[in-house]
């Protein structure tokens, strides 16, 4: 059986390898670490990354590609100054409670040779902090004011007020692009295409080749200032089909891969391979029935149903979410108390997630004048029965079968739910133009809880929904400007128990990642927030 795992922790192993390319016997000697990904890491260049090119796949060998100032410490933990580990910045100071000032590590190099300088990230933050080149990340750094060099080793970066989180913002976002290959291009969205085809970072590889939607190959940076690479190669390979990708790590085909554990046959089908290793790990995804409460028709309008929340509060009620969880993930899985991922630091202390009460739900409906009035089996009310529909997409094989369940334990409480099965842009245009009545949701969030901003403040960009409750967007704004990480953590827990008590969504759960591993691989660290951040430091047997 997988055992978890802390943020940080090392796993020693042993094992055989090819990959396609085909890699010898002699390439396998020398170090070739093999990964398979669901998508083609299409653009893994900072501040290119928004939007479609969003994707988790583009961020992880963007990882492995560019530095950042700093990383997050074991914890997680994105409020306060404490438990953040140098990488680029060997150094930082306050100077007051605006002012952060970074000493950047002398010995760190771009990828053809010159120095790393404080240009470079005075650089890349004016590309990040204009709307016109990176929406998003403009709107992250909002509350920096300026990013200045003082010197070719020092920035000074200034915040238009004090908030707990301004040293995450400083270093977490932003990951510095080589200034003195892309004059220019601080204003604009695009880069230069030959950089864009073959990337120049500072990071523990080198881009070497992609074959698009098929491969990327990356090699190791044998100069890289803080340690040689103990792997030479990395191959990640690209497969869409979740079955695909499982029988290439089965074959030995490929080393590594990153799942949510559903459905459960396959990670049984992983257990009993004796050449892999099951290594499991908090992971930022986080699935929910988001409740639509303006009227679908015409968003100017209530939604007729849900928008009460004795209504939303009762299908809540009606759910026995660990039921549900259990049979998709087993144990690989939990309810969340909140909009919050396992990966996400707030959750430490959070009440468990209730059980069912359909005794309650059937109360709270009933004094909503919601009964059976004609012994159909579904509630009604003036006439109009309590029918909604459900949509998710047609990729998602968890989501149907936990739709399934959810829709039998609705029934039973006289709640008629129909089942809409989508194809994935079809159902993400539906959903973002509120053409739902409930939708099954699901995201992989930011390690900082002011991420739930998005979608759960009255004004959050991916607020669909038209939940809007001014208490929740007061207590987020106090919890993102408080001065304290107590304070900060005080005040984010009460942001879930407000959210809980208002029932927008009914969340289902939050998955662990399960990692299988070749078990001729040692040293493996594994990172929440960047599945193979540390690669570089494992080492093929």
């Amino acid at each position: 059986m997988p055992r978890a795992i802390p943020p940080i922790a090392f796993f020693a192993c042993a094992l055989a390898l090819a990959s396609p390319p085909r890699v010898d016997a002699q390439a396998r000697d020398r170090g070739t670490i093999v990964l398979v990904v669901a998508q083609a890491p299409t653009a893994p260049i900072p501040t290119m990354m928004e939007g479609a090119a969003s994707a988790t796949d583009n961020a992880d060998v963007a990882d492995l590609l560019f530095l950042r100032l700093a990383e997050l410490g074991p914890e997680l933990t994105t409020s306060g100054d404490q438990g953040f580990v140098p990488v680029l910045a060997r150094s930082w100071t306050r100077r007051d409670s605006l002012t952060l000032v970074f000493e950047l590590d002398p010995r760190a190099r771009w990828h053809d040779g010159a120095p790393v300088t404080a240009r470079d990230v005075v650089f890349t933050f004016d590309r990040a902090r204009n709307p016109a080149v990176a929406p998003k990340l403009a709107g992250l750094l909002r509350h920096v004011s300026s990013v200045t060099a003082e010197d070719d080793r020092h920035v000074v970066i200034r915040f238009d007020r004090w908030y707990a989180e301004q040293l995450y913002d400083a270093v977490f976002h932003v990951q510095p692009l080589p200034s003195h290959l892309l004059a220019g291009a601080a204003g604009s969205a695009a880069l230069p295409a030959d950089f864009v085809a073959r990337p120049v970072g500072d990071g523990p590889y080198r881009w070497v080749r992609s074959e698009p939607g098929s491969f990327v190959e990356l090699g190791a940076d044998s100069g890289f200032f803080l340690g040689r690479p103990a792997n030479r190669r990395v191959f990640i390979r690209v497969a869409g089909d979740p079955d695909a990708r499982l029988n290439m790590l089965l074959s030995g085909e490929v080393d590594a891969l990153r799942t949510v554990p559903a459905p459960l046959s396959d990670v049984q089908r992983l257990e009993s391979a004796l050449d892999l290793r099951l290594l499991t790990l908090p992971s930022p995804v986080m699935g929910y029935l988001l409740f639509n409460q303006r009227d679908r028709a015409d968003r100017s309008k209530p939604h007729p149903i849900l928008s009460d929340p004795a209504v939303r509060r009762a299908l809540v009620l009606a759910l026995d979410r660990w039921a549900v969880v259990r049979a998709t993930f087993g144990p690989y899985a939990e309810v969340p108390y909140g909009p919050v991922s396992q990966a996400l630091w707030i959750r430490r202390g959070s009440p468990r997630a209730s059980g069912p009460d359909t005794a309650a739900a059937r109360r709270l409906l009933l004094s909503r004048g919601w009964a059976d009035h004609d012994g159909d089996g579904v509630l009604d009310r003036d006439g109009r029965p309590l029918a909604l529909t459900l949509s998710y997409p047609l990729t998602s094989e968890p989501r149907k079968q936990m739709a399934l369940l959810i829709q039998e334990q609705l029934r039973r409480v006289g709640i008629r739910i129909e089942l809409v099965r989508l194809e994935g842009p079809v159902w993400s245009e539906r959903r973002s133009r509120g053409d739902f009545d409930i939708d099954f949701s699901s995201l992989t969030q930011d390690p900082t809880p002011s991420g739930l901003t998005q979608g759960w403040s009255c004004r959050g960009g991916t607020n669909v929904a038209g939940y809007c409750d001014p208490v929740v967007d007061s207590l987020m704004e106090r919890a993102i400007a408080a001065r304290t990480g107590a304070e900060a953590e005080r005040l984010w827990r009460e942001v879930l128990r407000r959210i809980e008590e208002d029932a927008p969504a009914a969340f289902i759960y939050a998955p662990s990642y399960v990692f299988a591993v070749s078990r001729r691989l040692a040293h493996v660290t594994l990172r929440p927030e960047s599945a193979w951040l540390r690669l570089w430091e494992w080492k093929v047997r």
